[in-house]
């Protein structure tokens, strides 16, 4: 018997310590998934937000995570001043400039962009609206100018917070005091200061054309190449005989002019002015620039207003840019802009930027490229949210 009572206790006593570790096992495995969670959050605070999060706001996103809403901790990262102020101003500032240097001063493109990221308004008006963002009223900066950019350097020193809506308001570009264009000319950043500086000046406006591809497509001007394209539309200051060879032309220069110069023109009225160091319209005149060289090849074609044509790219290899806007041509700048936004390359590009600024690299491997197509239905599904871009690219980098 007493054998017997000795093997029962000995069996609850085991049973006991068995419970015992699994309950402590379970405590381990919570606290570690717990810890998890707190380590993602972290870092998606830190990549968005440049800065690391507070206690509170750690703790949150750690509950969002583990309730399987790591897009909602995301979005809360973006709550951070730092995500408008460092994250996004270092973003967009290399897409200001020739030399692609984040080392400029904030200026209406960058502020632009950030307001409607922080707006959440469709990143498509970036191209095609007359908007652009300026500093309230109320914080007695000097008033904004199509002549300097002091406007925008006093908003920068200031050090406030460009998430508040407060501090940093949209307005009409073309309800600025001595705007030259109206509401149907206005493009958001195509035809901000900023751009014109960077890309109107000298040359026949190609650079406009140049830095919209690489910038909002993806894509170089070797990648457009597309020598079977008509040269019908390319201007008189294109030789068809470089070095006395006109198979030169034929099977290299023409691959990029014959689309690009048809696009450029769209940009016919305006003009960088290095004297008044402001961006000039004329509406209705052709800038004498777009006339330069003109006796180099004189049966070129002779710009003679402001009609842009992408019949030439939606078709051949440019086609796989997915052109999807409503018309293959246009007058403008802001008619330009719609054409571009409404690509599907517009959308795809927007992740692959979002993915290495976030990701600290590109896309690389299948399973990541399939993930950059997903995201960007996603993008177009959510009126191509930006803030839902962070948030998706945020979730699968830190998550992984």
């Amino acid at each position: 018997m007493d054998m017997k009572k000795t093997f029962i206790n000995s069996n609850i006593v085991a049973r006991s310590k068995t419970s015992l570790l699994l309950a402590v096992l379970l405590l381990i495995g919570s606290s570690v998934t717990f810890a998890s969670s707190r380590d993602q959050a972290k870092r998606i605070h830190d990549r968005l937000a440049a800065t690391p999060p507070s206690e509170a706001v750690l703790s949150s996103m750690a509950v969002k995570i583990n309730a399987g809403n790591s897009i909602g901790a995301a979005m809360e990262a973006m709550d951070n001043p730092g995500f408008y102020n460092i994250f996004l101003k270092n973003y967009i500032t290399p897409w200001t400039n020739k030399a692609q240097t984040v080392f400029m001063p904030l200026n209406d493109y960058t502020a632009t962009v950030i307001g409607i990221i922080r707006d959440d308004a469709s990143f498509k008006d970036i191209l095609t609206t007359d908007v652009v963002y300026v500093g309230a009223n109320g914080l007695g900066l000097t008033a904004y100018a199509h002549t300097d950019n002091a406007h925008y350097q006093e908003l920068e020193d200031s050090g406030v917070n460009l998430g508040n809506p407060a501090n940093l308001v949209a307005v009409a570009q073309s309800g600025l005091p001595g705007a030259q264009i109206n509401a149907n000319q206005a493009a958001g950043i195509l035809t901000s200061r900023a751009a014109g500086e960077a890309f109107l000046f000298a040359g026949t406006n190609r650079a406009m054309w140049e830095f919209t591809a690489k910038n909002h497509l993806c894509t170089e001007m070797l990648d457009l190449n597309d020598p079977s394209r008509t040269p019908d539309r390319v201007q008189q200051d294109v030789t068809r005989s470089p070095g006395g060879d006109s198979t030169i032309f034929l099977n290299s220069c023409v691959g990029c002019h014959a689309g690009m110069d048809p696009l450029v023109q769209a940009f016919a009225y305006y003009e960088w002015d290095a004297d008044l160091q402001r961006v000039v319209y004329t509406d209705g005149v052709v800038q004498a620039k777009y006339l330069n060289n003109a006796t180099t090849f004189p049966l070129g074609y002779i710009t003679e207003d402001d009609n842009w044509d992408n019949s030439y790219w939606r078709s051949g290899k440019n086609a796989l840019l997915g052109w999807r806007g409503a018309n293959s041509s246009g007058n403008g700048v802001q008619s330009l802009g719609q054409e571009v936004a409404s690509s599907r390359a517009f959308s795809t590009c927007q992740v692959q930027k979002a993915f290495k600024q976030v990701c600290f690299r590109d896309p690389a491997n299948p399973a990541e490229r399939t993930e950059v197509d997903r995201i960007a239905d996603v993008f177009e599904a959510n009126n191509y949210s930006m803030k839902r871009v962070f948030a998706e690219v945020a979730s699968f980098c830190m998550g992984n």
